[in-house]
């Protein structure tokens, strides 16, 4: 069981298919689990009062952050029966297109991926304090808010 604490939660820049493919690719030995679900978000070519946006600029008060990853991860294994658990958030710049989450849990029955990958990312949007400036096209930008 991975009930440890979590470890570089934040990634520079966009999360890639080949670390996606190899998180998910390391858990190939461990034969208890029956179970994986994943959850990509991508950052999506949104259009917003005419303008369309390029990328997302991700920051984070990192300390905090990284206390709510903590309070959620202990929490969900409290509440499910996970053999492990791992999220990745971007920090910087990702374009449109490009993976900026990456959670990924395992447990030996699949119900279980399914109820607690929504737990988890549900609770990551409410309780941690990331926040995303929305780059458009034209080099303007707002902030981005959860929803």
């Amino acid at each position: 069981m991975e009930k440890t604490k979590l470890k570089n939660v934040f990634v520079q820049g966009a999360i890639s298919s080949e670390f996606i493919g190899n998180s998910i690719a390391k858990h190939q030995t461990k034969t208890t689990i029956g179970a994986h679900n994943i959850f990509l978000g991508q950052v999506r070519a949104d259009v917003i009062d005419g303008k369309t946006i390029t990328g997302i600029d991700y920051t984070a008060y990192e300390e905090m952050a990284n206390l709510k990853f903590q309070e959620i991860r202990e929490r969900t294994f409290a509440k499910f029966d996970l053999t492990c658990m791992h999220i990745y958030h971007s920090l910087g710049t990702v374009n449109a297109g490009e993976i900026c989450l990456f959670v990924f849990v395992s447990s030996p029955r699949r119900r279980i991926v399914f109820e607690a990958l929504e737990y988890v990312v549900e609770a990551i949007k409410a309780d941690v304090p990331v926040f995303g400036k929305e780059i458009f096209e034209d080099e303007t930008h707002q902030w981005k808010q959860n929803t």
